[in-house]
């Protein structure tokens, strides 16, 4: 059987241009998303296009018991998965830490942090009897900076980014490679789902600028899974040309 990459929150942005780059590679996916629709029209694409097999999983990363019920239906053959990329993320509201939603802090941290942590622990557990596997966290510059009004999507990123430099340490002895990629402004649906789909918002984060998109992301992914195994990356910060940190960005009409 062909190599296998399961990809979490597969149906946009970062996850779905990583479904296609992995497909023209030749790996065999594994699609885990929580839009039906959307997963079914982009593994089907995919499978004619690239001629590949491709199982679907309708999961919610946050809810644990059915994410593992989910992801145990898989055939044994299916479970001998080579690369993980925990994609599944997200950012709720722009607020100081006096007026946040606490429902919006919720939604952050069971996403970006206890969900990454559920799907890691179960194909970890699957990647320890091969004595290999590569594990991609996708980070932020939020996780290696705090800006005004971040605060706890920041605290999530940062987890991201102590939980990816802790499994390294804790999966060295098994040959799992563990990479965390921290992409700057990427245009996916990340600040339509920031505000609410307030898309006329969401626009504005963008204008004036040229940021990075989603095919960016996936080929430094790429280009990480493809190295010799003898080599890892175990950290990339990657940003648009015109952006020097979070929050210092060249826009062209000022």
């Amino acid at each position: 059987m062909s190599k296998i990459a399961l990809i979490t929150g597969a149906t946009s942005g970062i996850g779905e241009a990583c479904a296609h780059t992995f497909a023209q590679q030749g790996y065999q996916l594994i699609l885990l998303a929580r839009r039906e629709d959307r997963l079914t029209k982009i593994a089907h694409h995919l499978a004619d296009k690239y001629e590949i097999e491709i199982k679907q999983v309708l999961a919610d990363v946050r809810d644990k018991k059915s994410l593992s019920a989910a992801l145990e239906t898989l055939p044994a053959d299916w479970k001998k998965v080579d690369v993980l990329v925990n994609n599944a993320g997200l950012s709720q509201g722009l607020d100081p830490i006096d007026q946040g939603n606490t429902d919006d802090w919720d939604t952050m941290i069971d996403t970006n942090v206890k969900g990454l942590l559920y799907i890691t622990k179960i194909v970890s557990n699957w990647m320890i009897p091969n004595q290999s596997g590569h594990i991609i966290n996708i980070g932020s510059i939020a996780g290696k900076e705090v800006y005004p009004n971040g605060n706890v999507y920041c605290a999530t990123k940062h987890a991201v980014d102590a939980l990816s430099k802790a499994m390294r340490i804790d999966l060295l002895p098994y040959g799992i490679k563990v990479t965390e990629i921290n992409p700057g402004m990427v245009e996916t649906e990340f600040s339509v789902v920031r505000f609410k789909g307030d898309e006329d918002r969401a626009k504005k984060v963008y204008e004036n600028l040229e940021p990075l998109i989603a095919d960016d992301i996936a080929d430094a992914i790429w280009y990480v899974v493809s190295r010799p195994k003898h080599v890892n990356i175990n950290d990339m910060l990657i940003m648009p040309t015109v952006q020097a940190t979070a929050t210092i960005i060249n826009r062209k009409n000022g």
